[in-house]
């Protein structure tokens, strides 16, 4: 007998779908847009029928986080993982396989995968390419347990950094955060999503802009501004690497939360940006409309106005969409074609990964793809291009790698943990093992159970260890802590004091514990109203700098901003953000010039609290007080500009050229440029290409980010950079709100950040304004020679 079309593999996927939704029931359509906790399928002892049995009666669409949510190695996720897949296929009357998703914002979620850096260190690069990279080692580590679908990347545009979640972006600038997030999903989704992993950009939108930087707030923009500034990156996404599934944001805009708005869901998201994929719920979206946002009275009301939102899948269990949303069709309040809408969406998705043919994997080769000598590489690899050297007062570094002694003070100096980002193994599981778990988030076990979260670590390099592992036996390291992360304990600053005093350089590793838990300084759930470092780390600094040793401050997290005393004060700074696993390592590799440091900021940074947000692109009456321009006591510039990043060489830019000077829209226009290495050291430069519109109707940023290339320079070489950039990169939307290239004057500015520019040059566009389709859009291509 003929398999059922929906089982023929031969056959369009579309067809597929039709043939599979008519044979539904609405008990089975309903577990197909929702999902449950995996460790809800299990009990002490590992895979329960039983419990299968009770939450898989009818199916499911998505099962929670099966590695991101327990203590289990990749070959028992992957048994797991089998298992439950077995019981649908062959216990459920249609035998839809499930999705297995995951999160993997720093790597794969999961123990014994590799830990990269944090986002706002990989958008510190500026390189694309790695992002891809490391993309592709989460994409072989999920595929290997049978997860195919993962909650990332992140594309919020991050201003305020009060917000925890900034180190979980790439930072301030849409077309930085719009190149990374393409590079991300072709990384994971590849050309062949049934080789690839779904990737979902999160969190549509507006996100990182709630009000006082606080988590879920409500964020206020305006139409021109969230569709040119926050969508930017999404739209990116979407056209250029077919972005499979969104995830909303839980904040709300002009009053109606994003998770209940068909204006974001559908007409911005699906028929302007032109998104065809499945939107998931962040986690308890549905429900929050009746508990948070109070526009609900019941779970089938909320449920109602979700699916006709647009939100296509409940996670991370079924609350709304279950047994309340089935009673709500059956009484005639929501139409079931929006339910079969979301399980059309839903069912094209696990056609299209491939799901149907191959539900299982080899469980006992998944161990193998973990954390590989040549993935941890990456991580290191990945590290050193992300930090940056913002202070390097009289060459201080790099070190001698004999220098005689050398002080390594800190609270982060020797710790492997506070080298991680939130949503890593195992920070993100803290929540779970510290005693702070999510409802329904962990089935009870017992301490010996291998489902237990933790705490489990992969091999971790602490700074102290790179450090120790780079100098010879002949160099005395004195090391002492100083203070804790928190609090407000200053017993041991006399011992880091005597360790500086006596020492040739002191090396003070200081920053933040990024988490999600209460002790965590950032991270989800944790906004911080003050900037500066937490506890008396900025009092431990200031004690080893009084010591008058030259002093090297190594900052771990990006959140610790405010450094104005710091900068003033210390001999050198780096910015290491959040580095992962390889993180110390990668540290030592600068601090002694194995490697020349060319990571750039990719947020602006202040000088204080009182300055946010701060940010590069903002329009000609922004950014300045009138009409003196400052604060009446504090600067108004940025204490580091967005782009900034010092090296152990010094780049020379020359002989810009811009062709053609005049000429009509659409169509392109070059912007080379020569770039030298005047400096003693091989290295790298990040070139930068800034543009603005001189005069427009409508007000336009003093300057914004079109272009970018990081090249690496041998000492005395020159290379030619050509940027092709697409003219319809310099549309804006209109009085009427439609995209328009205006004629006139468009000023080109190259440099190595946004304040340091070193070329400019101006481009004259003639002729009539010209419509332009977002669809068109392309970004600006690249040439080094």
């Amino acid at each position: 007998m003929d398999p059922e079309p929906y089982r023929r593999a031969d056959l369009p996927i579309e067809e597929r779908v039709e043939d599979l939704l008519a044979r539904m029931t609405l008990s089975e359509k309903l577990a197909q847009i929702g999902c449950v906790w995996s460790t809800n399928l299990v009990d002490d002892q590992g895979f329960s029928e039983e419990q299968a049995r009770e939450h898989l009666a009818h199916g499911i669409g998505h099962v929670t986080r099966l590695s991101g949510n327990t203590g289990l190695q990749p070959e028992q996720a992957a048994e797991l993982m089998n298992r439950i897949q077995k019981f649908l296929v062959e216990e459920s009357r249609l035998g839809i396989p499930a999705v297995v998703h995951e999160e993997s914002c720093a790597g794969f979620l999961s123990r014994d995968a590799t830990q990269f850096p944090q986002a706002i260190g990989l958008a510190s690069t500026w390189e694309p390419e790695l992002v891809e990279a490391m993309c592709g080692v989460i994409r072989e580590q999920m595929r290997a347990v049978g997860a195919l679908h993962t909650l990332a990347p992140v594309l919020d545009v991050a201003r305020d950094p009060r917000w925890g979640r900034t180190e979980e972006t790439f930072g301030e600038d849409p077309y930085l955060v719009g190149r990374m997030g393409v590079a991300y999903v072709r990384g994971l989704q590849t050309d062949d999503l049934t080789q690839g992993v779904v990737a979902t950009g999160k969190h549509f939108l507006g996100y990182g802009a709630g009000e006082g930087g606080m988590n879920w707030a409500p964020a206020h923009i305006g139409e021109r501004e969230l569709r040119e500034i926050y969508a930017v990156p999404f739209e990116a996404a979407i056209r250029e690497a077919g972005l499979a599934s969104m995830m909303n944001s839980y904040g709300e805009i002009d009053g109606v939360p994003c998770g209940a708005s068909p204006r974001v869901l559908d007409d911005l998201l699906r028929k302007e940006l032109g998104f065809e994929g499945v939107v998931v719920a962040d986690y308890f979206t549905v429900l929050t409309l009746l508990t948070y946002h109070k526009i609900a009275a019941t779970p089938g009301e909320a449920a109602r106005i979700a699916l006709e939102a647009g939100i296509d899948v409940e996670l991370p269990k079924l609350e709304c969409y279950g047994e309340p949303l089935g009673q709500m069709v059956e009484s005639g309040v929501v139409p079931v074609e929006w339910v079969d809408r979301a399980v059309a969406r839903l069912l094209r998705m696990k056609f299209s990964v491939g799901l149907f043919e191959q539900p299982f994997v080899d469980a006992e080769r998944a161990a193998a793809v973990f954390d590989t000598p040549a993935q941890r590489g990456l991580a290191r690899r990945i590290a050193q291009k992300s930090i940056v050297l913002l202070k390097n007062e009289a060459q201080v570094l790099p070190l001698d790698r004999d220098i005689t002694s050398i002080a390594v003070i800190g609270p982060s100096s020797d710790s492997g943990r506070l080298l991680l980002g939130d949503y890593s193994y195992p920070a993100h599981l803290e929540i779970l093992y510290e005693g702070e778990q999510a409802p329904d988030a962990l089935a009870p076990v017992s301490e010996s159970s291998s489902l237990k979260a933790g705490p489990y670590f992969v091999e971790i390099v602490s700074v102290l260890q790179g450090i120790l592992s780079v100098v010879g036996d002949s160099t005395d390291v004195r090391v002492a802590a100083g203070c804790a992360t928190t609090g407000d304990d200053t017993e041991g600053f006399a011992a880091a004091v005597e360790a500086a005093r006596s020492a040739r350089v002191a090396v003070v590793v200081v920053g933040g514990r990024s988490g999600l838990t209460e002790n965590s300084t950032s991270g989800e759930f944790n906004d911080r109203a003050d900037l500066g470092l937490p506890g008396v780390q900025e009092q431990l600094v200031a004690a080893v700098i009084a010591t008058g040793t030259p002093t090297v401050v190594v900052l771990i997290n990006g959140r610790p901003l405010a450094l104005a005393q710091i900068a003033q004060d210390a001999a050198a700074i780096l910015e290491a953000w959040l580095p992962g696993e390889e993180g110390g390592a990668a540290v030592a590799d600068i601090l002694f010039g194995d490697v020349n440091p060319a990571g750039r900021l990719p947020v602006s940074l202040p000088r204080s609290v009182g300055q946010v947000p701060v940010f590069y692109n903002h329009k000609p009456s922004g950014g300045r007080s009138q009409i003196r321009g400052h604060y009446n006591d504090l600067s108004n510039e940025p204490l580091f500009p967005f782009g900034f990043g010092l090296s152990y060489s010094t780049f020379e830019y020359a002989n810009l050229e811009i062709s053609p000077t005049r000429t009509t829209a659409p169509g392109c226009v070059s912007i080379s440029a020569d770039v030298r290495n005047i400096g003693p050291h091989d290295g790298e430069e990040v070139v930068q290409l800034y543009v603005n519109d001189v005069v427009a109707s409508i007000t336009r940023p003093v300057k914004q980010l079109v272009g970018f290339a990081r090249i690496a320079l041998d000492a005395g070489q020159v290379r030619r950079v050509r940027f092709e950039l697409d003219l319809n990169q310099l549309a804006f939307l209109d009085a009427q709100m439609q995209r328009i290239i205006e004629p006139g004057q468009f000023h080109f500015m190259l440099g190595a950040s946004s304040q340091d520019i070193r070329l400019e040059g101006d481009l004259e566009i003639e002729g009539k304004v010209q419509a332009v389709r977002s669809a068109d859009l392309q970004p600006t291509r690249v040439e080094v020679q």
